[in-house]
């Protein structure tokens, strides 16, 4: 397995990824062979048989059946082999192993969210045991986004209102990317994630401190802890310039003028509220583009990320 990388491919993560490689340079080596016989042919050709004075008379051969047959069978039988090897590739990569553990992936703009069976869910980070096969069910809250990690080869589209699958499996320890390869808006280029996987033994820790996040800390440092993991940051600022959504910056305690001409004054309930319901007052000069974060926080998260954006407002007030 080439962990490395090539001029053309990245390092390859997955154990099905030195296949892939592998039909990929094929496809290339031949297009490169037929196309370097053509045109050199013609350019050969184009010599030889270039205009010199009076035009000579032309052959009367008009078809050669042994040639025409040749240059046909031939590439009818390549075109046939890349068929089938194709086509088995696709099916082992398309078919989860029966053993594989299943993550289902939720698309929103602009995040990943990942549920563990046991009930465990992250954001925008996906934690897998090396050498274990991984299938992922995934499914999207709005409009159609695609799963991609370039070191795995693998793709597939996530649709709304529909599940799609994809499985692989990381022998080695290490971080990959996740990109999300079809555009969704505004923030599609953030629309970013990893791949970490890990030992069988960091994972088991992975899983016990995951149940329990946060723990030991104060709320606000584990608020700012939650604003980047969970992707606040994506959409929201906390130095007053402006993003996809509103800054963070002295929000707290401010009135805030909401679509439609009304008002409301940025308390806990407010802040609470636009967390799990986002589109209930949507402020105004901005797009109800924030997904919900319903079920992806716990209470003590959801009050950790609330006290982290009362400190930015109080740094406020300490100015004054």
């Amino acid at each position: 397995m080439d962990t490395t990388g090539t001029l053309i491919m990245p390092p390859a993560g997955s154990t099905i990824a030195s296949e892939v490689d592998w039909l990929f340079y094929l496809i290339l080596y031949i297009s490169i062979f037929f196309f370097v016989l053509v045109v050199g042919a013609a350019t050969y050709f184009f010599i030889k048989y270039r205009r010199r004075g009076e035009i000579a008379p032309t052959s009367q051969v008009d078809h050669n059946i042994k040639l025409e047959i040749v240059w046909t069978v031939i590439p009818l039988a390549i075109v046939i082999i890349l068929f089938f090897l194709g086509f088995s590739l696709y099916m082992r990569m398309n078919i989860a192993p029966k053993d594989a553990l299943e993550v289902k992936v939720t698309a929103q703009r602009w995040l990943w969210t990942f549920d563990y069976p046991t009930g465990i869910n992250s954001v925008n980070e996906l934690v897998v045991p090396a050498g274990k096969p991984i299938k992922l069910l995934m499914s999207s809250n709005d409009v159609i986004h695609s799963f991609f990690v370039p070191d795995f080869r693998v793709k597939m589209d996530v649709l709304p209102n529909r599940y799609t699958s994809v499985w692989f499996n990381a022998p080695y320890p290490g971080q990959h990317n996740i990109q999300c390869s079809e555009y969704c808006g505004k923030g599609h280029s953030e629309m970013l994630g990893i791949v970490k996987v890990v030992s069988d033994r960091e994972y088991t820790e992975w899983l016990e401190s995951a149940a329990g996040p946060g723990e030991g800390i104060d709320l606000e440092s584990y608020g700012e802890q939650l604003f980047t993991s969970k992707r606040c940051v994506t959409c929201h600022t906390v130095d007053g310039s402006l993003n996809v959504g509103p800054s963070f910056l002295h929000l707290f305690g401010e009135n805030v003028y909401l679509q439609g001409g009304s008002q409301v004054r940025a308390d806990e309930n407010y802040l609470r509220e636009s967390i799990l319901a986002p589109e209930a007052k949507v402020v105004d000069g901005f797009e109800p583009v924030m997904p919900t974060y319903q079920g992806l926080l716990k209470p003590r998260d959801i009050d950790a990320l609330i006290a982290y954006i009362k400190s930015l407002g109080q740094e406020q007030g300490e100015q004054q």
